[in-house]
């Protein structure tokens, strides 16, 4: 399966679309292959037809990608091939984000144990970053450890970010140690998300994404401001969205909150400087 979007149309869509721009061509394309990869196997992840035929589907990506590890990438993946070669992106990370994406097709994830909920940040999340520190340039022990912290950093601050809009598809990412712990036995999202101590739960998910954006800035601290500009704007960005979070609370109604185009610029124009 392909995507017929073009890769840069399809990145434009992201609130850090801006802070791919500011990376030298060569990079700036070869993230654009990373997220309209990303893109495509989610939209499969999140397409509300029958199982199994999504699952054909990413059995297929993962042939493709296994293609252009042979040497023979489909017509359509010669970009995501190009990157795969010129940055030495690693086919187990591409299968990991796939894999991902199949936890939440086998089956609706209702609060995994912290054990599956960290593996599946991994997939969707800390693989991308993986990728992407590659691209970026990052010696190979700072990347990982950045590529993880900030991934989990990304991830629980998009699990955050859209209770509603996940239990809106059966699905529910807050782990079942928090919600036991504060007194809720239910998994299913609707029952969970009206529950009087949900705020505590998400507030100790809180907590758990600032120790990782914490542990991220120490690592961009100690890396040339050049090599991680990208990734500190997508981490200001998403603390920024974070802040917003917390300030709005989690009781319903829930009002979705966005990192504003204006903030995202400043953020952005700082970086630069």
């Amino acid at each position: 399966m392909t995507t017929s979007t073009p890769v840069a149309q399809t990145a434009s869509r992201s609130s850090f679309y801006l802070g791919m721009r500011i990376l030298p061509p060569a990079q700036r394309e070869a993230m654009y292959e990373i997220y309209s990869f990303c893109r495509a196997v989610d939209d499969i992840a999140d397409d509300p037809g029958p199982r199994e035929p999504r699952r054909r589907q990413l059995a297929q990506w993962r042939a493709d990608v296994d293609a252009i590890y042979a040497g023979t990438p489909p017509p359509a993946f010669g970009g995501l091939a190009r990157a795969v070669h010129s940055f030495d992106l690693q086919r187990e990370d591409l299968h990991a984000i796939i894999d991902g994406m199949d936890m939440d097709v086998i089956a609706d994830i209702r609060a995994p144990d912290r054990a599956t909920l960290d593996l599946y940040c991994d997939r969707v999340a800390c693989a991308v970053g993986r990728l992407s520190v590659r691209v970026f340039g990052m010696p190979q022990d700072a990347g990982r450890a950045l590529a993880h912290h900030l991934g989990m950093a990304l991830q629980l601050t998009n699990i955050l970010r859209d209770l509603d809009e996940d239990a809106s598809l059966g699905r529910l990412y807050l782990p079942r140690e928090a919600l036991q712990a504060h007194g809720i036995a239910a998994t299913d999202p609707g029952t969970v998300l009206a529950h009087p101590a949900l705020a505590k739960v998400c507030n100790e998910i809180v907590v758990l994404a600032e120790q990782n954006f914490r542990k991220a800035r120490e690592i961009m601290a100690q890396n040339s401001r050049r090599v991680v500009r990208a990734p500190r704007i997508m981490g200001e960005g998403y603390h920024v969205i974070l802040e917003g979070l917390v300030a709005r609370g989690f009781a319903p109604p829930r009002q979705r909150v966005r990192l504003p185009r204006v903030r995202l610029l400043f953020i952005v124009l700082r970086n630069l400087v």
